[in-house]
């Protein structure tokens, strides 16, 4: 198995952008983001550590404006804390190698899928392609997509 960590860096090559998500729990602007719309087939892994997080397979268009997964596709590798900031009691997402915020878990999801919409940043995200992963590292994950291709 892959080892996935932070490092010093891997954190010096984020955007500012991705520096306040990830680093600073931010939050980025709804249906102004990379991944909001995107539907391509492919896996999506922390920007920081690169540990597989989300698959395309398990996305769906909450109307958030943010990307939003039905479950995370190795689900040791997401950490739940709860997040009481705002006035309010939610649900933090974060990546367990990277230490990235990543975003929230809600309610809200397809109810046949377990009711679940975890709402992430696209900033805290790496996209790679289907076509992409094997050369990328991910081969493992093809099989996700042998019915799509």
């Amino acid at each position: 198995m892959k080892a996935y960590n932070k490092s010093p860096e891997a954190v010096s090559q984020l955007t500012p952008e991705q520096y306040r998500v990830t680093q600073q729990d931010g939050t980025e602007q709804p249906f102004q983001n990379e991944y909001w719309d995107n539907k391509e087939p492919g896996l999506y892994v922390d920007v920081v550590s690169g540990e597989p997080l989300f698959a395309s397979v398990d996305k769906f268009d909450s109307g958030t404006g943010w990307p939003s997964f039905r479950r995370p596709l190795e689900p040791a590798n997401v950490v739940e804390k709860v997040d009481r900031s705002y006035g309010t009691i939610r649900t933090e997402v974060r990546s367990k190698h990277g230490d990235s915020h990543l975003g929230h878990l809600f309610p809200g999801g397809p109810r046949d899928e377990g009711g679940l919409r975890y709402c992430i940043n696209s900033a805290s995200l790496r996209f790679i392609h289907r076509d992409q992963l094997e050369s990328a590292g991910y081969g493992e994950y093809l099989t996700l997509f042998t019915q799509e291709a």
